[in-house]
């Protein structure tokens, strides 16, 4: 296993993409800037290609894994739930053990001081919970995302689903995790504030989902607003750290990442369609193109 120079990430972030492309299977990125990166390929194959030990923090949206022919509703029409075949799950002991093999890898790549937060709804977050603690991470906290313009419940017999739950954790127990908190107090967020001066973050937060301006160039039906993940990446990121999504849908991360600055990212998405979205999107905030290592079909 390839092992970084742990003193400067910007030398270990070029180390570690210049190292990935030439392991076999050879991982070509689908696009590639100074400071982001992101594949066309399945997370798993990634994944087992990164060095140990090399990245510091870690945001997952996985699969709800809810493509089961069913309907939900959407801008206030009734809409078929089936997202791709990425999203359909293959029973509770193959989906349990699915989100193992992602979480077991997340841990090896991580720093000892590194933090993970996975981000999902009651159909797959209890498993990945579950798996955290299994896995030997800490849990710090579970934040409850309130979506103020939440989904009609369609049926009428249960509650709306307004919010999800993002777990937080680091690696090691003992390790010194990066947090924020003079950036996480009044002034940064005051929308999430009680009325008093200094006061500190809580764990629920108020982010409607994500709007019309951010569906410029196509959308993603599990798409995160950016400023859930602004606040996330300012909260417990530094400058300079490297940053990885294995979901990384419609480039809601990468795109965060160049929203904060100063951080490296890098994004692995399966869908060929959301990766193109996601390079509008970073092409768009960067006002120039990025270089190409797409191979054309």
């Amino acid at each position: 296993m390839i092992k970084l120079n742990m003193g400067n990430n910007k030398n270990n972030f070029e180390e570690l993409i210049s190292n990935l492309s030439m392991l076999k299977p050879t991982k070509e990125p689908y696009y590639y800037s100074d400071n982001l990166i992101l594949y066309n390929d399945n997370c798993l194959e990634v994944l087992a290609n990164i060095p140990e030990n090399s990245i510091d923090m870690i945001f997952a949206d996985p699969p709800y894994l809810l493509s089961n022919n069913g309907f939900t509703c959407q801008n206030g029409r009734r809409v078929a739930v089936n997202k791709g075949k990425w999203d359909q799950s293959n029973g509770f002991e193959e989906d349990l053990a699915f989100h193992n093999v992602w979480i077991t890898e997340c841990r090896r790549i991580l720093k000892p001081e590194g933090t993970i937060w996975i981000s999902g709804t009651y159909h797959n977050i209890y498993q990945c919970g579950y798996l955290l603690q299994k896995n030997n991470f800490h849990i710090l906290n579970d934040v409850a995302w309130f979506k103020p313009n939440a989904a009609p419940n369609l049926s009428c017999r249960f509650f709306t689903a307004s919010h999800e739950t993002l777990l937080w954790a680091r690696k090691e127990k003992k390790a010194k995790h990066t947090f924020n908190y003079e950036s996480m107090k009044n002034g940064c967020f005051p929308e999430d504030k009680i009325k008093k001066e200094n006061a500190q973050m809580r764990s629920v937060w108020h982010i409607p989902t994500a709007g019309k301006d951010e569906k410029e160039f196509g959308r993603h039906p599990t798409q995160k607003p950016l400023s859930l993940l602004n606040r996330i990446i300012l909260a417990s990121t530094k400058a300079e750290d490297i940053i990885l999504d294995p979901f990384s849908g419609g480039g809601t991360t990468g795109a965060a990442c160049l929203s904060v600055g100063g951080r490296y990212c890098i994004g692995i998405e399966i869908d060929r369609e959301y990766c193109k979205l996601s390079v509008e999107k970073f092409r768009n905030m960067q006002g120039r193109s990025l270089v190409s290592f797409e191979t054309l079909t």
